[in-house]
């Protein structure tokens, strides 16, 4: 029977539990004793040192979102068998403070990005532009995109009569996203009776777009985003951003919600009903779980 860790900083972010704890029942039923651990995020080297007997008890560990520099990842690879690094965000850069910013290309989050990828096995990345930076240092790389199951979320039964209702939903600091589209809304509110669904746990101040606030929970977010007719993800064109996988996309389509339509309904149940059956073929949970179980499988028998 193998053993593999599932390492991450937070057990409860939200690419965490859609990457890694959506794997557990699987691999529990292919017969893998399965950890979640959390790995802290300071006290290099001696973080690794102390778990070397957890290392040294599993078969696969993998870093989710977890960049080693050179040596803590040479002392990582001393002490494990097989290891996979698990990515779903442009990890090598740091993240625009403020809207309208680059990113920052600071060169110790690249030298870590390419020393993680260099002493795993494989590189597990949620889109092929995470694939593509892996690919100069990594020895193999599987793209594995970051998936979604359909049968949990409810087909938007928001109706032609109802006051236009656009969604979104996200963590609290990809709030400022949403000052991109601020000028379009508020322009929109003067000929329609629209109003922005913010489900998070914080909220914008606006005065020129109405705006409904639902706390997000993990028990309501697929009925919060099935009641509104349209789904928005702004982002700016920059490094960061053409590395996120756009799981909110995903669970818009899921919800069979149009994110780009014109406010005629016949055209937001076209776009919504291709939406989801595009998500149903490419980014069904159980393709990403079968995927990933058989990589893990295939480098225990290697």
């Amino acid at each position: 029977m193998p053993n593999i860790v599932l390492l991450g900083y937070g057990l409860e972010q939200p690419s965490y539990r859609h990457r890694m704890r959506s794997l557990i029942d699987p691999l529990q039923a292919a017969g893998w004793q399965v950890r979640a651990e959390q790995f802290p995020s300071g006290r290099y080297g001696l973080r690794t040192w102390e778990r070397r007997a957890l290392w040294r008890w599993a078969d696969v560990t993998v870093l989710h979102q977890i960049k080693l520099s050179s040596i803590e990842a040479r002392l990582f690879a001393a002490f494990s068998r097989r290891r996979i690094f698990d990515v779903d965000d442009a990890i090598y850069v740091r993240k625009p403070r403020r809207l309208g910013d680059l990113p920052d290309e600071s060169a110790w989050r690249k030298k870590k990005f390419a020393a993680t990828c260099r002493w795993v096995d494989v590189v597990a990345a949620g889109n092929d532009v995470l694939a593509g930076v892996a690919r100069a240092t990594a020895r193999e790389v599987a793209v594995l995109p970051t998936s979604i199951d359909t049968a949990c979320y409810e087909r938007t039964f928001a109706g032609p009569a109802e006051a236009p209702t656009i969604a979104w939903i996200g963590s609290p600091e990809n709030l400022i996203y949403l000052d991109m589209i601020r000028p379009a809304l508020a322009r929109l509110s003067k000929r329609y009776p629209l109003k922005l669904r913010v489900i998070c746990s914080e909220f914008p101040e606006w005065s020129d777009v109405s705006i409904e606030r639902v706390p997000w929970s993990a028990a309501t977010e697929a009925h919060s985003l099935a009641g509104a007719h349209i789904g928005v993800m702004p982002l700016t064109d920059d490094a960061w951003s053409r590395g996120k996988c756009a799981f909110k996309l995903l669970q818009y389509m899921a919800a069979a919600l149009p994110c780009v339509a014109s406010l005629s309904a016949d055209l937001r149940a076209a776009f919504g009903a291709k939406g989801l059956q595009h998500v149903e073929q490419r980014y069904a949970l159980r393709s990403y779980r079968a995927s990933y179980v058989n990589l893990l499988s295939r480098l225990v028998a290697a």
